[in-house]
């Protein structure tokens, strides 16, 4: 009688820690299929972006008339000849990443992150990649806000938390424009507020990142202005 009692509560027993042990494993196996469904493709996308850039932001030449002195015996009189001045040409490039257009690349060293910005941040889009959610765009006047997902893989913005004052975050739209921005505030607010997007820049050259905490309850905010 006894045995079987015992039977009964070592069969449950090892019944829980199964149950237990296959949950564990679908968190885990699910953590790393986001993180290869995040990270997989970001080479080959940074591959395309530079030589897109490279190929699109050609030298051109400017040709300038200049009026050659009528004392020189090899030219005629009040002739002119023609000289160049090579001059870069910034011409926007077009590309996609997954499916969604993008709109530039985000680089913070710090936390060892480079990813493509897409131009929108949808439910299916943030799975790839962060996007930009409100503002005139990237490097313009103004404040652009960029949200990422924050997961326990560490992918996209999960590492934001570790962020401070002072860190560097660098912008390249499509046109090859670098900027240099520099985080000056750093709060956690609530999900249902917006203030940090629409916030006036009075005219400076701003991004917002956003994101969520680690126990999905708040949002943690970055500020960083072009410097």
């Amino acid at each position: 009688m006894v045995d079987n009692r015992y039977r009964k509560v070592l069969t449950i027993i090892i019944v829980i820690i199964a149950v237990g042990a296959l949950v564990s494993a679908s968190f885990f196996g699910y953590d790393i299929y986001k993180k290869i469904k995040v990270e997989s493709g970001v080479d080959d996308f940074e591959n395309e972006f530079d030589t897109k850039l490279e190929d699109a932001n050609e030298i051109t030449e400017d040709t300038n008339e200049v009026e050659e002195n009528s004392d020189n015996k090899n030219t005629a009189p009040n002739s002119s000849v023609k000289t160049s001045t090579s001059k870069k040409k910034m011409n926007a490039i077009a590309l996609k990443y997954k499916g969604f257009d993008v709109a530039g690349r985000i680089e913070i060293p710090a936390i060892k992150i480079k990813y493509p910005v897409l131009t929108v941040a949808t439910n299916k889009s943030m799975q790839v990649s962060v996007g930009i959610v409100y503002g005139p765009g990237l490097n313009k006047p103004g404040n652009t806000t960029i949200m990422g997902h924050n997961y326990r893989n560490g992918t996209l913005f999960s590492k934001n938390d570790k962020l401070k004052n002072g860190d560097e975050i660098f912008i390249t739209d499509l046109t090859g424009k670098r900027v240099r921005y520099v985080i000056y505030n750093k709060y956690n607010t609530s999900s249902t507020d917006f203030d940090y997007a629409t916030r006036d820049t009075k005219g400076a050259t701003e991004i917002t990142l956003e994101s969520c905490t680690n126990d999905s309850k708040a949002r943690i905010i970055i500020w960083a202005k072009a410097s």
